[in-house]
């Protein structure tokens, strides 16, 4: 059984959001969308090496959404929720090397396993020090990690059920018991737990955001801009650039149109009508691609219409990706219904729902004959794009004789507070946007019984089972099983919906260098420079 081990020198091969939105062949998975390039995952674009790096200067990077607090606990430490801007004041105890899908250590010297996958040594740096000038000790991860855990931030729960215990043998050294064996354990530290918080932090009471990453913040509007400014003593050395700026941008055609005039020199793109734009216009930048990134969340708790299995069953039978892909995705992207295309490592021999419009009525009647009234409500965003899923879902499911109700939201907090909080929807589109690094993160925070993250309202023993199968699994083919039977589980059980993947990309400047991807869509920013024309 292979272990991980990783040193500041190398790696050895692993063997192995938020809502941030919302097939006509047998759920084959397979896409007839349109794309410039068939990458799933990596650097695209030709660019030069720009030379021997230069110092000065500031880049604008437009996120997929401003960020409304510098505490990463506040669920922002994902690539479309603040992550680039919160590693680049925390930095990442571990990132992930796409690549070679290999985890790499960045804050951390070192991160080793034992034989089974049960402990893991975390050995830190011996020069890194917060901007208060405070050690990055054993101490200091372990109250960060206490604080994430506090606040209940993205990943708790997983971690809460995953770690059993935390020591330290010295100040640089960290020791992780798990309650069971993982060998991605790895991921948790290239997210929210792995962006160290110093214990000054809130030594007055209020949070401030003192980390030990590249960059310090010096200036701060909420959901209008944040500027930082080079740290001159992040443990590996002083940044090439001066200022690193994240403009809150809302339209993503507008965060295209001023990449290609100069007004920012990065942009975090989602849209699938808007990659292709960028991908077509031959952009330099990283692609990267995660599963059930347009996905029909269904409300299937007590008093809900979508309860009855007969429901979301005529629900699935009536969605076709194809449809969607046409009316909410401009004929760009990635449809189907499996939970993981072909592109997808973790792609298996079962098939999603396939779109039977048929069998949608002939459920339908039956619910209707025990006294459903065929009525369900959608719930999605305000704004133009969303507002197209909706209208495409709404369109498919009256097709087959549902009434559907769109009600939109004003904000994406007002989204989030009526789906996750209150839970008062039939229908919605959510992005699970599921990890190629690690499915297991997602799929625990989506479909475990008792995790806070599972809109659905989904509560089954056997996924819940399946889900720590999946998490111990020792292999990827073993783990790829597990897969399988939890795609034959949800076709069974339809606690949602898959549409289509997402297909993310991050162009730049072509005057852009050394940007280091991480999982999950996170920027690094520590070695980069520009250079001086920017036409290469």
């Amino acid at each position: 059984m292979k272990h991980t081990v990783f040193t500041s020198t190398g790696a050895l091969l692993l063997s192995a959001a938020a809502v941030v939105a919302l097939t006509s062949c047998a759920g084959s998975g397979t896409s007839s969308g349109t794309d410039s390039t068939g990458i799933s995952t990596g650097l695209v674009g030709e660019q030069s090496d720009g030379g021997e790096p230069i110092a000065g200067g500031t880049l604008s990077f437009a996120t997929f959404n401003g960020v409304s607090s510098l505490d990463p606990a506040d669920r922002q430490d994902g690539g479309a929720t603040g992550g680039s801007e919160m590693a680049s004041i925390y930095d990442l105890l571990i990132r992930y090397d796409a690549q070679t899908q290999e985890y790499q250590p960045q804050l951390a010297q070192s991160l080793e396993a034992n034989s089974d996958n049960t402990i893991w040594t975390l050995k830190l740096r011996p020069n890194a020090t917060f901007s208060d000038g405070t050690a990055v000790d054993a101490a200091a991860v372990q109250w960060s990690i206490n604080h994430y855990l506090d606040k209940k931030a993205t990943h708790s729960q997983v971690w809460k059920g995953t770690v059993a215990d935390i020591q330290s043998s010295d100040p640089a050294t960290v020791i992780f018991t798990l309650r069971q064996p993982w060998n991605e354990f790895p991921i948790m530290f290239t997210t929210g737990p792995g962006m160290v918080v110093a214990p000054s932090s809130m030594a007055s009471g209020t949070f401030a955001p003192i980390g030990a990453g590249p960059f310090t913040v010096e200036k701060f509007a909420s959901q209008d801009e944040l500027v930082l400014a080079a740290n001159p003593q992040y443990w590996n050395g002083k940044p090439n650039l001066d200022k690193l700026r994240f403009p809150a941008i809302v339209s993503e055609q507008a965060k295209l149109d001023a990449l290609h005039t100069g007004g920012i020199q990065a942009a975090y793109l989602r849209g699938a009508e808007v990659v292709h734009n960028a991908l077509a216009a031959g952009d330099v930048g990283y692609v990267y691609s995660a599963s059930m990134g347009d996905n029909l969340a269904i409300n299937q708790r007590p008093g809900r219409a979508t309860s009855d299995v007969r429901v979301r069953k005529a629900i699935a039978a009536a969605s076709n990706p194809e449809i969607f892909l046409q009316r909410a995705q401009a004929g760009f992207g990635s449809p189907g219904t499996e939970m993981f295309q072909s592109w997808s490592r973790w792609h298996g021999e079962i098939a999603g729902p396939g779109y039977d419009p048929e069998a949608a009525k002939k459920l339908l009647a039956e619910a209707k004959a025990d006294g459903y009234d065929g009525k369900l409500t959608y719930v999605g965003l305000n704004d133009p794009g969303t507002q197209q899923s909706a209208l495409a879902v709404q369109s498919m499911l009256q097709a087959v004789g549902f009434t559907v109700d769109i009600v939109y939201a004003t904000s994406i907090n007002d989204l989030v507070k009526r789906m996750y909080a209150q839970h008062d929807y039939d229908i919605g589109n959510s992005g699970f946007n599921i990890l190629d690094e690690s499915p297991y993160v997602r799929m625990y925070g989506n479909f475990y019984s008792e995790s806070p993250s599972n809109v659905l309202g989904y509560q089954n023993p056997e996924m819940d089972t399946l889900l720590g199968k999946l998490q111990t699994a020792p292999s990827e083919s073993e783990r790829r099983m597990v897969l399988e039977k939890i795609q034959t589980l949800v076709n069974e059980t339809v606690p949602s919906v898959p549409l289509s993947a997402a297909k993310l990309f991050i162009p730049w400047s072509k005057n852009v260098h050394g940007v280091t991807p991480s999982a999950d869509g996170i920027m690094l920013f520590g070695k980069t420079w520009l250079s001086n024309d920017s036409s290469q």
